[in-house]
Parts: C-alpha cells; structure tokens; sequence
C-alpha cells in the first residue's frame, strides 16, 4: 500500500472503500478519467450499481474506455452535473458519493468544478447517501477558482447539523505547491 499520506487520492478512496460492500449503490459525482470510477466498480461488485457523473464527454470517454479494459459492466454514465445527481440517484441509496474537484488533468483548465454547484451536489449527495454512508472531497486550491471552491465548501462542513453528521477536514499543512486536501461527511 505504501505511504497513504503522501497520495491525497489515494488515502481519500482509501478511507471511502471502508464504507462500501458487494452490491452497494455508490456515486463517482467527477469521472475526469476514471480512477475513482473504476475503484467503486470494483468495490461494489457485479451485483452494486456505479452512477459516474461527468459535464465532459471527453472525461466520460476516458471513463469508458477504462472501465471497458477492466471488464467492468455495472455503471451508468451520465452527460450532467453532479448538481442534478438528485434526478438519478434514489434518496438515502448510496454508501458513497465521491467527489474530485477542480479540473479534467490534461483537460481544459478553463472547465472547473465552482463553489456554487459544488454546493448544490454536496447537498444531493447528503440525500443521497444512507445512514452510515460517507461523502468524499477531494480539494484543490492551486487555482483561483478553486481557492474559492475549497473555502465554501469548508463553511458549508463547519455548518452541517453535527446531530446527523459528521465532518472530518484533512490537509498536508507542512507541503508546498497547494497539495489537495480531503473532506469527509458521514452521515449519523
């Protein structure tokens, strides 16, 4: 396994794959390329069902093809934003919703995930997930839009009803270059 702490990526699906079994219900909310659409394939199994949301058809291609290689046949891709999970995703069905904010790698950086609709997801992906499921952040603020993003989504965090959920914030604070940062919400 390695060094978890020092691939943020890495230690953001680590943690989340505690919270899923064979046969769950869970959402990629940001395909990009298709890592984390292809860990939660894995993770659930044939019988669990992968929803993968992505506005880029390049990034759902990418997807596609990545998953087609591993032989995997039990997600749904969808052309929308992760702001419109709540038309597709039955409340209260998922053991995880897994986002990875901020832009396609190899994309066009001028395509980014926003604070505005990120919130709008964050707020699908908590009627999303069941009791016991976990939302999943990943944060980068090396970007101007992202910055902005990164803090929004901390304010929302620090608000959440700590009755229902619980909200855990983690960050390389000794690491240069805006390494990402993660965020995770469990819902009680």
């Amino acid at each position: 396994m390695g060094n978890l702490i020092t691939k943020t990526t890495e230690l953001a699906m680590s943690v989340t794959l505690a919270y899923i079994g064979k046969g769950d219900t869970v959402v990629d909310a940001t395909c990009g390329s298709g890592q984390d659409t292809l860990a939660l394939s894995r993770a659930v199994g044939e019988t669990g069902k992968v929803y993968g949301f992505d506005i880029q058809k390049k990034a759902l291609l990418l997807t596609e093809a990545r998953l087609h290689s591993h032989g995997c046949s039990n997600v749904h891709l969808l052309m929308k934003s992760f702001a419109e999970m709540g038309d597709h995703v039955p409340e209260e069905s998922a053991a995880a919703v897994v986002f990875n904010l901020g832009y396609l790698p190899g994309g066009d950086h001028s395509i980014t995930t926003t604070a505005d609709e990120t919130l709008r997801g964050l707020e699908c992906a908590l009627k999303a997930i069941r009791r016991g499921g976990i939302v999943t952040v990943v944060l980068y603020d090396g970007h101007e839009a992202g910055a902005a993003e990164k803090q929004r989504v901390i304010e929302w965090a620090e608000g959440l009803d700590s009755k229902r959920y619980h909200a855990a914030f983690v960050s390389l604070i000794n690491q240069a270059n805006n390494p990402p940062e993660i965020l995770w919400v469990t819902k009680k």
